[in-house]
């Protein structure tokens, strides 16, 4: 495999894994929290604000290695 294979496959792998976290760790919880379908559907909308700051971070995190890669030192 060529290394562009190996970094789709890995990001794609990476995002399903992230998207399984997401669904199991806060968006089921989220749901079973309310009895109401419109509660349930509020408070699954509200997770897409979770899931935006997680993503934020991510971005933040890589981008923070990027810009200071040259400095880091193994």
């Amino acid at each position: 495999m060529s290394n562009q294979t190996i970094t789709y496959v890995v990001a794609v792998a990476a995002a399903v894994l992230g998207l399984a976290a997401y669904v199991g760790l806060i968006l089921v919880p989220a749901w079973q929290s309310y009895s109401r379908v419109w509660e349930r559907i509020a408070a699954s909308f509200l997770t897409i604000y979770i899931l935006a700051a997680f993503i934020g971070l991510g971005v933040a995190g890589g981008a923070a290695i990027v810009w200071f890669w040259d400095r880091i030192e193994f």
